[in-house]
């Protein structure tokens, strides 16, 4: 992303950058994982990215996409957090910032388990969120298929940017072409009928998953006003994650989420 400013790698790490200027990196991991402990109102916040990594030693993930090292190195620095405060009374937030365009995929992933790192990784971040700690999703950019699966789902909160630059979906718009044998002109008109299949972030808020879309005029180029605003949000939702408790049942209010609400209604009585 050529215009992200401070010469970043990405939208997530420019952001990664700014919500931890003051704080404490995490030593020991691959380039592509950053983790730094630091702040929110005095109260302590384990931030995480992942990051494009041009010299990463498996090229499929050198773009920021999540592949075998991500996801170890994911699942650790969450799971460091769980048992640091394994006897603390309050336990500490994470917040995940999200920007990953894919999984890594390549003969060498899957043949050395990228299922098994992407799952460690997504069980960490579920094992943190139902041992009380608040995850929050703060997506900045892309969060596609098994990379968002692995780096933020499973927060209590996801917030994303009301911005052209911010989509959430299984697959890329070129791959969901290839595979319903249509053009991508053709996909994107079907797609606007269907919000789960829809590309924009407005249409996928209707679902229900996210708890806000925030505005910024320029996610590439934040003011002041503008990290404040991020930093407000992600306090907020780390308090009403604490309220709330760990299960993820505020993502089935919206009404395009009726039919799964009734599923489940039905699984219920059945067993």
């Amino acid at each position: 992303m050529s215009n992200v400013a401070n010469n970043a790698a990405s939208r997530g790490d420019y952001w990664f950058a700014e919500l931890t200027k003051d704080a404490t990196p995490v030593t020991g991991l691959c380039p592509s994982v950053k983790a730094a402990d630091g702040k929110l109102n005095d109260q302590p916040v384990r931030f995480i990215a992942v990051v494009p990594d041009k010299n990463n030693q498996y090229p499929r993930a050198a773009g920021g996409e999540v592949g075998l090292l991500e996801g170890w190195n994911l699942a650790k620095v969450v799971n460091d957090v769980i048992d640091a405060d394994a006897n603390a009374t309050t336990k500490r937030a994470i917040v995940a910032v999200i920007d990953v365009p894919s999984q890594a995929y390549g003969r060498r992933e899957e043949a050395f388990g990228i299922h098994q790192a992407l799952a460690g990784a997504a069980g960490a971040y579920a094992k943190a969120r139902l041992a009380g700690h608040p995850v929050v999703g703060l997506i900045v950019g892309k969060a596609m298929s098994g990379a968002f699966l692995a780096h933020g789902y499973q927060a209590n909160k996801l917030i994303a940017f009301k911005n052209n630059g911010v989509m959430i979906h299984a697959m890329g718009k070129e791959s969901a072409a290839r595979i319903t044998l249509r053009s991508v002109d053709a996909l994107e008109k079907l797609a606007a009928t269907i919000p789960p299949m829809a590309y924009d972030i407005e249409n996928y808020a209707t679902l229900g998953l996210l708890s806000q879309l925030l505005d910024i005029a320029d996610p590439d180029k934040a003011t002041p006003d503008d990290i404040s605003n991020v930093q407000n949000v992600v306090w907020q939702n780390i308090q009403d994650a604490r309220k709330e408790g760990v299960s993820l049942s505020n993502r089935l209010g919206a009404e395009n989420r009726a039919s799964s609400q009734r599923v489940r209604q039905l699984m219920r009585q059945e067993w």
